[in-house]
Order: C-alpha cells, then structure tokens, then sequence
C-alpha cells in the first residue's frame, strides 16, 4: 500500500502527518513525501517518509500510484499554496483513483461551512482513523 503525502511551502504540516502516519501504521506500508518544492519534500522525508518527489511531474506520476493521497484540501484548488499548486498538480489530485484524506486547511480568501474547527493534531488522528478504518487497519 502506497500513501501520498502531499505539501508546499515549507513542509511543516506534511512532515507531522509523515510522522503521525509513521508511527500509527505498519511499517509494510510506503508513505511518498511529494512536495511541491524541494524545501517540503525535504522536511517530509526527515520525518521518515519511505520515498520523496519534488514538482508537478513526480506529483502528478506518483499519485497515479498511491492507494491513498493525504493533503490539505487546498491541493485541489489551482494556484493555491502562493501558486505552488498548479493546475496540473490540482487535476491529477482530483482525478486519480486513490482515497484522497484532505484536510480542511483552506487559503485565507476560502471557507468552507460546516467544518469543526480543531487543531493539526487533531485533525491528523481523524485522518489517520480514516485510513485505518477504510483498509481495515488495525
């Protein structure tokens, strides 16, 4: 089983998830550190992610793989993260066949109603149910 995560900027939400998923799940699963710059592969791949990819290609390319794709929700949304995300990263999201985790960490100018606002934290244990819940994890 393949999990990418995905992040910008400086990698500081993708490296906790990295190391929250690293320390919930069996070792048997990959986690995929895709950043959209090499500052936040970097960060992920400190946090004992199993592989890393910079860029729109190796995001695009490797999403295709992943069973499933964890990120803030603002990897679907072209030109978000100050433009890091672009167009092609955004439809490749959206369109592959994984489970997509997004997390409802929004642009400033985005809000979505309905949401209960938590901490990181928190929201990454509810991630990591989900994925545990969705492949029968135990």
């Amino acid at each position: 089983m393949i999990i990418a995560v995905i992040d910008g900027m400086g990698g500081g939400i993708g490296a906790q998830i990295v190391s929250n998923l690293r320390e919930e799940l069996p070792t048997y699963i990959d986690i995929y550190a895709l950043g959209t710059n090499s500052i936040a592969t970097s960060s992920m791949m400190k946090s004992h992610a199993n592989k890393g990819a910079t860029g729109e290609n190796a995001i695009i390319t490797s999403v295709k793989k992943a069973n499933i794709v964890v990120a803030p929700v603002s990897v679907v949304m072209p030109n978000s993260m100050m433009g890091e995300v672009t167009c092609g990263i955004s439809t490749a999201v959206a369109e592959c066949e994984a489970l997509k985790v997004l997390l409802p960490i929004m642009p400033e100018d985005v809000e979505i109603v309905g949401l209960e606002n938590k901490p990181l934290a928190l929201l990454i244990k509810d991630c990591i149910k989900v994925i545990k819940k969705e492949f029968n994890i135990k």
